[in-house]
């Protein structure tokens, strides 16, 4: 009998198991595929967590899985002296995020862990920030972000406030992924744990300090004013950003904020886009009609669980609504960050700018024309928030000014350690107001930054590879790129070919290889000339292998054709 089978006949037998669960299995008892798909591999805790489709077994999203995470993360917690301390949680508005999240804090519970769970949902970012504020050793939300509504989630973030890495996630990597026996994970009633004053819970209190030290963060308050009655157009795409979103845009004093009221409530169907990625187009539909109707001068839209901002603005010689791409609104905040902090004397001596390495070299060119330095991180925006608590602890002299990656998150301050649409949305609505002032729209101010910078542009192409042949092929297409590297791409050569895996730089042209300076990842990264670069890696998340490039055209003519015969080129590498 295979293994996957084995284990199947356990969960369908086995009373450590509820009824519904086994229910469930019983359904599935004529499906061998199904079966296989369910049980042939545990669902890996990684560098970012769980992430996986909802159901019963071992490669899926339930309770049993949370609680094996939680488990692991509870040892680890123990092993560290850090019960007293506990561990925050909050969850998105997915299918199971209220259940998961309990789980994970009565497993903790029954560790003798303290945890302060948020009321009801709340986003990623106030997660870090409840954290921090709480003195928490650790924190978990609930969450599967943009992937589809049968998907969800559950990420671990450290004491810093962001998620964990390097040499912990390892440890607790290990720990979660050697449990083996589910009947031994630990578990309490809610009422015992609230009993013995381990279960607590959060909200208004955490809200309002997380507003309050957002709103410190504005740095044109007259900007703000003089504009109070430009139009934003919001939808939280069914999610948790609703309450925030609106409380700070209230605060700040505008008056003119029209919420998608199709998208309005929290719903884990995602009934209105199915695919609640604010990267899509297609989740803009109802927005760009209401925006039409009340003529807005910007669109916004978070993900479900706000860290991620979508944003649509102006084009004023043909008044069409221009989507900006998560690199667009990346260097336009940073942009208006430090040229205003120049400004008004706020700019540090050893100010940095952190970004991750397949995100736009504009960033590269707007730090270097404010003389910041810039900081380059693997792919995660954890590895951002790393680098704030090396600035902090001394390790590393630089003071911490804004951090992005191209997946539509940024970072103004240092109230979180992850990315922050809320804190996204108040830069941008800041940093359009002021530019408005001037007779700018959002993207008129963009085309001013390609004139000053280059046309930069910058493309994605995601292959999936779903199920066991998947990973296999995605195994092959990298292994084939280390035996046989790019050498050039549209015509651009390859002048430098980094392999995070094997640690190795190597300039074209030469044998000698140097170290990349970052954590060892599956990751292979060609430079190009012309300020041009590609990336290869598997998602961390998702059965995909991702490619990345950046083109540089010196108009915008120009770039979109560079553009076109880039992804061209990079499509044939995923076939």
């Amino acid at each position: 009998m295979n293994d996957y089978m084995k284990e199947y006949n356990y969960w369908l037998s086995s009373d450590t198991f509820d009824s519904e669960t086994r229910k469930e299995l019983e359904n599935i008892k004529n499906d061998e595929n199904e079966i296989k798909d369910r049980f042939f591999k545990n669902l890996e805790f990684g560098t970012g967590g769980l992430r996986g489709v909802i159901g019963a077994g071992t490669n899926r999203m339930n309770i049993y899985t949370v609680r094996k995470a939680s488990q692991g993360l509870a040892d680890i917690i123990n092993s560290k002296g850090g019960a007293d301390k506990g561990v925050a949680i909050a969850y998105d508005s997915r299918h199971m995020s209220i259940e998961f999240s309990r789980e994970a804090a009565l497993t903790l519970n029954a560790n003798g862990i303290k945890t302060y769970r948020f009321e009801s949902l709340r986003p990623t970012p106030e997660l870090s920030f409840a954290l921090r504020t709480l003195g928490c050793i650790a924190g978990i939300v609930v969450t599967a972000s943009h992937n589809p509504p049968e998907y969800n989630g559950y990420k671990v973030y450290w004491e810093d406030g962001a998620q964990i890495t390097a040499p912990l996630d390892d440890e607790i990597i290990s720990k979660v992924n050697s449990i083996t026996d589910f009947s031994l994970l630990k578990t309490i009633s809610l009422e015992e744990a609230e009993k013995k004053g381990l279960y607590n819970t959060i909200g208004k209190e955490i809200d309002d300090k997380y507003i309050d030290t957002l709103e410190k963060l504005v740095l044109r308050p007259d900007a703000i004013k003089a504009a109070s009655d430009m139009k934003i157009v919001y939808t939280p795409l069914h999610g948790t950003g609703l309450m925030p979103v609106t409380r700070i845009l209230d605060r700040l004093g505008f008056k003119n904020v029209y919420v998608v009221p199709e998208q309005e409530k929290p719903d884990g169907d995602f009934p209105t886009v199915g695919y609640p990625n604010p990267e899509d187009p297609n989740v803009f539909k109802l927005a760009l009609e209401l925006a039409k109707k009340v003529d807005a001068d910007l669109i916004l839209a978070t993900d479900p669980d706000a860290d991620r901002l979508g944003v649509y603005a102006k084009n004023s010689k043909t008044g069409e609504y221009v989507p900006f791409t998560g690199n667009m609104s990346g260097t336009v905040i940073c942009e208006y960050q430090l040229s205003t902090k120049k400004e008004l004397g706020m700019l540090p001596a050893n100010g940095a700018v952190v970004k991750t390495i397949v995100s736009s070299n504009m960033c590269d060119r707007v730090a270097e024309a404010y003389n910041c330095d810039l900081i380059e991180v693997l792919t995660g925006f954890k590895y951002i928030g790393e680098q704030i608590k090396l600035f902090e602890q001394g390790k590393k002299n630089n003071t911490y000014l804004f951090g992005y990656e191209e997946s539509y998150g940024c970072l103004i301050g240092t109230h979180a350690r992850d990315k922050d649409a809320i804190v996204a949305v108040m830069g941008l609505c800041e940093a359009a107001s002021y530019y408005r002032q001037q007779g700018l729209t959002l993207y008129d101010k963009m085309l001013d930054m390609y004139e000053k910078y280059g046309y930069y542009m910058e493309g994605a192409v995601s292959v999936t590879m779903k199920g066991v042949d998947g990973a296999e092929r995605i195994k092959a297409i990298l292994e084939n790129l280390r035996k046989n590297p790019i050498t050039s791409l549209a015509g651009a050569k390859v002048i430098e070919s980094r392999d995070y895996l094997n640690n190795t730089v190597v300039s074209a042209g030469s044998s000698e290889t140097k170290e990349t300076g970052l954590p060892k990842s599956n990751v292979l990264y060609y430079v190009l000339e012309n300020d041009e670069w590609c990336c290869v890696r598997p998602s961390g998340t998702e059965p995909k292998i991702k490619f990345y490039f950046g083109i540089r055209g010196s108009s915008m003519e120009d770039a979109k054709a560079r553009y076109a015969l880039f992804d061209k080129e990079i499509k044939k590498l995923g076939e």
